[in-house]
Protein backbone atom coordinates (compact mmCIF):
# COMPACT_ATOMS: atom_id res chain seq x y z
CA UNK A 1 0.00 0.00 0.00
CA UNK A 2 1.43 3.38 -0.78
CA UNK A 3 2.10 6.40 1.46
CA UNK A 4 0.35 9.03 1.91
CA UNK A 5 2.09 12.51 1.50
CA UNK A 6 1.16 13.09 5.13
CA UNK A 7 2.80 9.32 6.29
CA UNK A 8 6.12 10.54 4.61
CA UNK A 9 6.41 14.33 5.97
CA UNK A 10 5.31 12.88 9.52
CA UNK A 11 8.45 10.17 8.89
CA UNK A 12 10.72 12.54 7.37
CA UNK A 13 9.41 14.93 10.53
CA UNK A 14 10.90 11.91 13.04
CA UNK A 15 14.20 11.37 11.21
CA UNK A 16 14.57 15.19 11.69
CA UNK A 17 13.83 15.28 15.35
CA UNK A 18 15.83 12.25 16.62
CA UNK A 19 19.12 14.36 14.33
CA UNK A 20 18.79 12.18 11.97
CA UNK A 21 19.22 15.12 8.94
CA UNK A 22 21.81 13.30 6.77
CA UNK A 23 19.66 10.04 6.74
CA UNK A 24 16.36 12.44 6.03
CA UNK A 25 18.12 14.07 3.09
CA UNK A 26 18.97 10.38 1.72
CA UNK A 27 15.86 8.90 1.94
CA UNK A 28 13.63 11.57 1.04
CA UNK A 29 15.19 14.11 -1.13
CA UNK A 30 14.74 13.73 -5.11
CA UNK A 31 17.52 13.81 -7.59
CA UNK A 32 17.57 17.24 -8.45
CA UNK A 33 16.47 18.61 -5.27
CA UNK A 34 16.92 22.27 -4.96
CA UNK A 35 17.01 24.48 -1.13
CA UNK A 36 17.72 27.61 -0.54
CA UNK A 37 19.19 28.76 2.83
CA UNK A 38 18.25 31.42 4.85
CA UNK A 39 21.85 33.09 4.63
CA UNK A 40 20.92 32.24 0.52
CA UNK A 41 22.67 29.33 -0.11
CA UNK A 42 21.70 27.49 -2.54
CA UNK A 43 22.12 23.17 -3.30
CA UNK A 44 20.98 22.38 -6.63
CA UNK A 45 20.91 19.04 -6.43
CA UNK A 46 20.65 15.58 -3.11
CA UNK A 47 24.51 15.22 -3.61
CA UNK A 48 25.05 18.91 -3.26
CA UNK A 49 22.25 18.77 -0.26
CA UNK A 50 23.93 15.42 1.45
CA UNK A 51 27.33 17.14 1.23
CA UNK A 52 26.25 20.45 3.38
CA UNK A 53 24.53 18.03 5.44
CA UNK A 54 27.13 15.97 6.02
CA UNK A 55 30.11 18.70 6.84
CA UNK A 56 27.39 20.34 9.09
CA UNK A 57 26.56 17.31 11.11
CA UNK A 58 30.17 16.72 12.14
CA UNK A 59 30.33 20.12 13.71
CA UNK A 60 27.81 19.08 16.47
CA UNK A 61 29.51 17.91 19.44
CA UNK A 62 25.88 17.54 21.19
CA UNK A 63 22.23 17.66 20.52
CA UNK A 64 20.67 18.92 23.30
CA UNK A 65 17.16 19.38 21.51
CA UNK A 66 15.13 18.98 18.14
CA UNK A 67 11.24 20.16 18.62
CA UNK A 68 9.26 20.28 15.86
CA UNK A 69 6.28 22.69 17.20
CA UNK A 70 3.72 22.65 14.44
CA UNK A 71 3.46 20.90 10.45
CA UNK A 72 1.11 21.82 7.76
CA UNK A 73 0.45 20.46 4.54
CA UNK A 74 -1.09 21.87 1.75
CA UNK A 75 -1.35 19.53 -1.70
CA UNK A 76 2.26 19.38 -2.60
CA UNK A 77 3.32 21.88 -0.41
CA UNK A 78 4.49 21.33 3.34
CA UNK A 79 5.62 23.29 6.16
CA UNK A 80 7.57 22.52 9.56
CA UNK A 81 8.92 24.35 12.38
CA UNK A 82 11.63 23.17 14.46
CA UNK A 83 14.06 24.37 16.92
CA UNK A 84 17.04 23.23 16.68
CA UNK A 85 19.69 23.44 19.85
CA UNK A 86 23.30 21.89 19.14
CA UNK A 87 26.50 22.46 21.31
CA UNK A 88 28.70 22.61 18.79
CA UNK A 89 32.55 21.08 18.30
CA UNK A 90 34.14 24.51 18.10
CA UNK A 91 32.75 25.55 21.70
CA UNK A 92 29.64 27.33 20.14
CA UNK A 93 26.03 27.06 20.79
CA UNK A 94 22.99 26.93 18.17
CA UNK A 95 19.63 27.61 18.58
CA UNK A 96 17.84 27.77 15.37
CA UNK A 97 13.85 28.57 15.40
CA UNK A 98 13.61 27.39 11.61
CA UNK A 99 10.50 27.35 9.30
CA UNK A 100 10.99 24.74 6.45
CA UNK A 101 8.75 25.25 3.02
CA UNK A 102 9.40 22.04 1.37
CA UNK A 103 7.74 21.25 -2.53
CA UNK A 104 6.96 17.78 -2.54
CA UNK A 105 6.43 15.55 -6.43
CA UNK A 106 5.81 11.51 -6.20
CA UNK A 107 6.95 11.36 -2.19
CA UNK A 108 9.85 13.07 -2.78
CA UNK A 109 11.10 16.67 -1.96
CA UNK A 110 12.02 18.49 -4.78
CA UNK A 111 12.35 21.82 -3.46
CA UNK A 112 13.40 22.96 0.20
CA UNK A 113 13.96 26.42 1.64
CA UNK A 114 14.97 27.14 5.67
CA UNK A 115 13.56 30.37 6.71
CA UNK A 116 14.96 31.55 10.47
CA UNK A 117 14.27 33.83 12.93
Amino acid sequence: MEQSLNEILSAKNELVKKGQIVEATEKYFAPKARTIDFDGTITNNKSEMLTKMQGFANTIAKVNGITLHYTSLNGNVSFSEFTFDFDMKDGSKILWHEILRTVWQNGQIVEEQYFKS
